[in-house]
């Protein structure tokens, strides 16, 4: 692991090697999805697509309001496209096998695209892209956790 084995309230001292998977699992996939959310929270303070979010709404992307305040400024209809998204992704798209690493796809390639990018080869640079992408994702969890706060608290 990027900072050594890290593990401050000695969850992995309890449990068994199953339960270790399953919350490295889980923790790259929290990760992940803070990275993504992150950037999602920056971007449209800079970019906003242009055009209609909702033609029979009326409801134009500059509408929508950043941060917090866009959670209800979403349509019902874009929620549940948006669940169906990832309910696609969680069904079938990137299944995780027991006898691949936590977080390490088959048909997932470098950038985690379905199918694309294929593996790496040289074992050194995957050791520590992989750990790069573990500290990474430790510090997306704690960045999108305070932009809620910080949105949360002066709007």
């Amino acid at each position: 692991a990027p900072v050594g084995f890290w593990d401050p309230l000695g969850f992995a001292a309890e449990g068994s090697a199953e339960d270790f998977r399953r919350r490295r699992e889980s923790e790259l996939k929290h990760g992940r999805i803070s990275m993504i959310a992150a950037l999602g929270y920056i971007v449209p303070e800079f970019f906003k697509f242009p055009g209609y979010l909702a033609p029979h709404l009326g409801l134009k992307f500059s509408e929508i309001p950043n941060g917090l305040a866009a959670f209800s400024a979403v349509p019902q209809a874009g929620w549940a496209q948006m669940v169906f998204f990832v309910g696609l992704v969680e069904a079938g798209f990137l299944k995780q096998e027991p006898a691949r690493a936590p977080g390490d796809f088959a048909n997932a390639g470098t950038l985690g695209v379905p199918n694309g990018g294929g593996a790496m080869e040289n074992e050194d640079a995957r050791k520590r892209k992989l750990n790069a992408e573990l500290a990474n994702s430790r510090l997306a969890m704690m960045a999108i956790i305070g932009m809620f706060f910080q949105d949360g608290l002066t709007g």
